[in-house]
């Protein structure tokens, strides 16, 4: 007879976590030739990653589509779904039960996907670290319970999000290429151009890339710079405004002030930090930090 080896914990958040945007309400951790799973259907998302072998899963159509490893079936509030593992060779799952308003966000951006059932992924250890870090939040009287295991399922959700098989490791080619001329003073049509793509295609991929349009892509990138040559220079607005792609100062500061909620001059009355040693533009690794010199 086939055996199996499964251990889950279920939780169950006050309102006010809920209120947090994300909770989590459950984890399970399971190998083998796993029982069938439904039909059912249920109220909350789940996220079921496959880490090795083989099995099968239906929709609301009820046709059996093949499951492969490294893979995740996502299971979506009113879908009927039915899934199983090859009796024969088993599969190991990890599995995550969330629900909360912010699931509605990652929808729109992305991260969720409803209409695909079945991401192909190319690996699994983001994912199981990230739900590694709710089993061991899972113990028995942690008073951190709820808060723990709602940020673990941030990172799940952007851990499957960053191993999908069709994101390359180093990013989206295109999402690169705009970063990298972000600064230039180029329209949408200009960047698509750029790439021998449409408008159009160019928004498609870039929202399948970073959930947003171009234009916002773009926005956020020239307003995160921004922000840094106004915190830790003391360029002119103007400058700031030409430093990042904006040729008519005016306009800047009512793009910076609507989009921030402030505008660039009280933003760097706020954040400034301009030192002497000037702006370095390399990632420091904060698990070692350099040496400050006496």
């Amino acid at each position: 007879m086939s055996t199996y080896h499964t251990w889950m914990r279920f939780f169950t958040p006050s309102p006010l976590h809920h209120r947090l945007g994300l909770v989590c309400l459950g984890v399970g951790l399971q190998h083998g030739a796993l029982p069938t799973v439904g039909p059912r259907t249920l109220d909350h998302h789940v996220a079921v990653v496959i880490h090795s072998g083989s099995g099968w899963f239906a929709g609301p159509d009820g046709r059996r589509l093949p499951v492969t490893a490294p893979g995740l079936i996502w299971l979506t509030p009113g879908t009927p779904h039915h899934y199983g593992a090859d009796p024969g060779t088993g599969w190991d799952e990890s599995f995550v039960d969330f629900t909360g308003p912010a699931t509605a966000t990652y929808t729109e951006l992305g991260y969720i996907e409803p209409d695909r059932p079945l991401v192909p992924l190319a690996d699994t250890a983001g994912p199981r670290a990230a739900v590694s870090r709710i089993v061991r939040a899972a113990r028995r009287g942690n008073p951190l319970l709820e808060v723990e295991t709602g940020a673990a399922v941030h990172e799940l959700l952007v851990a499957l999000r960053r191993a999908r098989a069709d994101v390359s490791p180093d990013g989206d080619p295109v999402l690169q290429a705009l970063a990298r001329d972000a600064f230039q003073p180029l329209s949408v049509a200009d960047h698509a151009a750029r790439h021998n793509m449409t408008p159009a295609e160019l928004r498609t991929a870039v929202r399948r890339g970073a959930g947003c349009s171009p234009k916002d892509y773009l926005l956020g990138i020239r307003l995160g710079r921004a922000k840094e040559l106004l915190a830790a220079t003391e360029l002119p607005v103007a400058a700031v405004a030409r430093r990042v792609g904006y040729d008519d100062p005016a306009y800047f500061s009512r793009l910076f002030a609507r989009r921030v909620g402030t505008a660039p001059v009280r933003f760097r009355e706020q954040q400034g930090r301009a030192v002497p040693g000037g702006w370095s533009d390399t990632i420091p690794d904060p698990d070692h930090p350099p040496m400050i010199s006496p």
